[in-house]
């Protein structure tokens, strides 16, 4: 995995795991973090530095499973190579350094039963959030301890890398002018025009312009342009949680609604957004059919 947390550049994708490509997704972590951390500083993140001991240290990893889906009831406990969905998730969560605590928030008993059974915790919501970031809000509420961010964890990345939470949790460190912070990769053709597949423009600074279902840029020609770096958003975000208490009371905002994006909302606001490339096999599970790609796939790179 490659990350960059200061410039967005076109890399080739990755296949496969392996420990010489996580000794280099660190050395690359570890450049990206320093360049953040020099423009922080210039920033003025210093002056919280030398107030707290680290700006923003306290860190919890939220997955959010709801079972009424639109698109595929029950997700979160599909089996995927004999193992429930959202365990895969949490045990890749679980690898994270960034993260104090891990925890599942659901407003469903049966996820919360099989959840219990794998040894997560589980923090009960209600029906009524609209979407991820309100539920991780809500569990937030409900937790004794209090974290100065939280990261998002969507629960249908089940093999989402460790090294990209952590380095979301990073890229908001570093950077104080930003309550917010993602992740993408670069885009496969095939996926330019699925709407499952959402879509980033970001500026050379590395923070968000925009997102959409559809292809951006977008050309005259109306074609995928091989030679352009399109990027992919992947699902996990992590907040700060002063804004993440605020975000509920925001009034849904037209580019939301109408592209059905949460992130929208933030940027309309005004809000910052820190966005990170990270070198990543997206394998999202948005509809059935996904679950026997992801398998399939776990099963040629002996991922079981």
């Amino acid at each position: 995995m490659l990350l960059n947390t200061d410039k967005i550049t076109q890399m080739p994708i990755c296949s496969s795991s392996s420990s010489s490509s996580s000794s280099s997704t660190k050395s690359w972590i570890l450049h990206g973090l320093a360049v953040g951390a020099a423009a922080a500083v210039a920033l003025g993140a210093h002056a919280y530095l030398s107030r707290s001991g680290k700006f923003r240290s306290r860190v919890i990893g939220i997955i959010p499973a709801r079972f009424a889906s639109t698109r595929f009831q029950g997700k979160p406990l599909v089996q995927i190579l004999g193992k429930p969905m959202i365990q895969r998730t949490w045990e890749r969560a679980k690898l994270a350094e960034t993260l104090d605590q891990v925890v599942v928030a659901t407003d469903d008993e049966k996820i919360a039963e099989c959840c219990r059974g794998f040894g997560a915790e589980v923090i009960m919501t209600s029906e009524s959030c609209r979407n991820g970031t309100e539920r991780c809000n809500e569990a937030l509420q409900k937790l004794d301890k209090k974290y100065d961010i939280v990261v998002n964890i969507q629960g249908d990345e089940p093999l989402i890398e460790p090294e990209i939470i952590d380095g979301i949790v990073k890229a908001l460190q570093a950077a104080p002018d930003a309550v917010f912070s993602t992740a993408v990769t670069s885009l496969k053709p095939e996926d330019a025009f699925d709407p499952n597949r959402v879509k980033c423009v970001v500026d050379n600074r590395g923070y968000a312009i925009y997102f959409s279902r559809g292809l951006i840029p977008y050309n005259k020609l109306g074609k995928v342009n091989p030679q352009f770096p399109y990027l992919l958003h992947l699902g996990i975000q992590s907040y700060d949680t002063k804004f993440l208490k605020i975000y509920p009371e925001l009034t849904p905002t037209p580019l939301q609604l109408e592209e059905d994006l949460e992130q929208l909302k933030v940027l309309e606001n005004g809000y910052k957004m820190k966005v990170i490339k990270v070198d990543h096999e997206a394998h999202g599970v948005d509809i059935p059919e996904d679950v026997e790609k992801i398998e399939q796939f776990m099963r040629e790179r002996n991922m079981a």
